[in-house]
């Protein structure tokens, strides 16, 4: 159960960190490149909560 609250509490902390990124005044390129990282280490972050790595 709690390998459960932690992928959820990690999609929302993703879900969070993307929205906050789309408010900053930058432009596209610097905002979608920042957005490919964060969903990149949110994935290696769910993996290791199903223990693949």
């Amino acid at each position: 159960m709690s390998v459960l609250i932690s992928i959820l509490i990690t999609f929302v902390v993703i879900i969070l960190i993307l929205y906050l990124v789309n408010m900053l005044p930058i432009d596209g390129r610097a905002k979608q490149i920042v957005r490919v990282i964060v969903i990149i280490i949110g994935i290696i972050s769910l993996l290791r909560y199903l223990a693949v790595f």
